[in-house]
């Protein structure tokens, strides 16, 4: 399927069939997460993937009871990292070094910029930052799962500090941000299976100079 024509055939599932992701699928849309890109390549955040399906329903009243959470192949949930400091780019350095085979020496410079850049913001100013990075992230995985003829649904309907406490995302030094899941859309039961989808024109949504 073409990029725009498997845009055009996603939306928001509400309801799901509960089949399964095939693996391969599966693999695919978390490496399009994984290459999205962030702020300095820094990543500040990790993503749960949730396929246990009693960890889905713990985890369903905190998503207002929204059924697609347990219909779902998987739950994505995007954390956060809540402390985000010269450790956190530390360690992104070391990364670069064993990957790209260079000495860490080497990026010094680069680790002081990004320190230096890090050091004249608060820690509230950190935390929507971080928020950020993790919405980017979301699109590439929306998109990716569009691409491999997967449903998914973006969703901030939740209660973020009740997912942070049933899954223990504090002690990892982690707070959710926004989630998705992924499976296959339940069409007779979807009210919006098979409506049509709706977006501003392009003359009404983009200002050319």
């Amino acid at each position: 399927m073409k990029l725009l024509d498997a845009l055009k055939w996603r939306y928001a599932v509400k309801r799901m069939n509960g089949a399964k992701i095939p693996s391969e699928k599966l693999n695919n849309i978390l490496e399009a997460i994984r290459f999205a890109p962030s702020s300095f390549g820094l990543t500040p955040y990790q993503v749960l993937v949730i396929e246990d399906e009693e960890t889905r329903k713990k985890l369903t009243p905190h998503f207002y009871n929204q059924p697609q959470v347990v219909e779902s192949s998987a739950l994505v949930i995007f954390a956060a990292k809540t402390t985000i400091n010269e450790a956190t780019v530390a360690e992104y350095m070391q990364e670069i070094a064993d990957q790209r085979g260079v000495p860490v020496d080497a990026l010094k410079d680069f680790a002081g910029y990004i320190n230096g850049s890090l050091a004249h913001q608060s820690d509230e100013q950190k935390a929507i930052w971080a928020s950020k990075q993790t919405y980017i992230a979301l699109g590439f995985g929306l998109v990716a799962a569009a691409s491999e003829e997967v449903d998914a649904t973006p969703m901030e309907g939740f209660d973020p500090a009740a997912v942070d406490a049933e899954l223990g995302l504090a002690a990892h030094g982690l707070h959710a941000t926004v989630a998705m899941t992924l499976g296959f859309r339940d069409a007779a039961n979807d009210y919006l299976s098979a409506a049509k989808k709706v977006r501003f024109t392009a003359e009404k949504l983009f200002i050319k100079k």
